[in-house]
């Protein structure tokens, strides 16, 4: 669990990087971060929001960020157009698209960035009773085709997934617990946390035992610490707990939840997803 330092850029960084070129914010994809049909959310998700933090007005850490994915990003460059919608004392709201072949967007986000004083403090949520993450097993990854999978570490300490070739006899429970960290140590800041918050398989996987097609359409975050907690608890893995209410005409939510091994509550999500089946 404690972090490891690697002089040379690490994939995660190298899939998120963002550059103004020619008065122009812009990205590109990576096939580390491949999934089925376009990139990984979680990766554009990072995209995004490192975008955001890279602007000169910016000031405070992401409070609330929700990212709109409208289609599928092919691979190459994108253009990103971040603009500053609204500022307070203590909050700035924030809003950026991502575009392809000209002004196409293919996903769009908004973000409340909020400067935290030190305050009266009370943390009524508890950590679920779990197996640590030196007890957990390694989730195998061997035959995942989505590449961005083998970029994060897995250890299931419930309802690990089983894919078999067919529907189960009955739906299975959507909750899951699982210690995630990229697979590539790197110490955990709020760009991580971004992306974790969209690596949970899609509960669907579980609940029927099969791989479908699936989408997240809307995901939502909100970061319960900032830059400065982060940087005193320094972790390389999150528990993980994830689960869902309603899978109703295509469509599915997802609940989630994000934990340091000391038991502080980092960051909840909330998503809506599109399924197949």
């Amino acid at each position: 669990m404690d972090a490891r330092v690697d002089d040379s850029i690490h994939p995660f960084d190298a899939a998120t990087r963002v550059e103004l070129l020619g008065g122009r914010w812009q990205g590109a994809t990576s096939d580390d971060y491949h999934a089925f049909v376009g990139q990984f959310g979680g990766a554009t998700a990072a995209t995004l929001l490192r975008a955001l933090m890279a602007q000169p007005e910016r000031t405070g850490d992401p409070l609330a960020f929700t990212v709109n994915f409208c289609a599928p990003i092919a691979a190459g460059r994108f253009d990103l157009t971040p603009r500053l919608i609204k500022a307070t004392r203590s909050t700035q709201h924030w809003g950026i698209e991502l575009t392809q072949g000209g002004d196409d967007v293919e996903a769009f986000a908004t973000a409340v960035f909020a400067q935290r004083r030190e305050t009266w403090s009370h943390r009524p949520a508890e950590m679920p009773q779990t197996a640590s993450y030196d007890e957990a097993p390694v989730y195998s990854r061997a035959g995942v085709a989505a590449a961005w999978v083998r970029q994060f570490e897995f250890r299931f300490v419930e309802n690990e997934p089983s894919f078999g070739a067919g529907t189960q006899a009955g739906p299975a429970s959507p909750h899951t617990k699982a210690w995630i960290g990229h697979a590539v140590p790197r110490t955990l800041d709020l760009l991580s946390l971004s992306a974790i918050a969209d690596a949970f398989f899609a509960r669907i996987f579980h609940v029927r035992g099969e791989l479908l097609p699936i989408g997240t359409v809307s995901m939502t975050t909100y970061f319960h610490v900032d830059a400065a907690d982060l940087v005193a608890e320094p972790i390389t893995a999150v528990l993980g707990v994830a689960d869902a209410n309603v899978f109703h005409k295509s469509f599915s939510d997802q609940t989630g939840e994000l934990w340091s091994p000391s038991g502080k509550l980092l960051a909840t999500t909330h998503q809506i997803t599109y399924f197949k089946a």
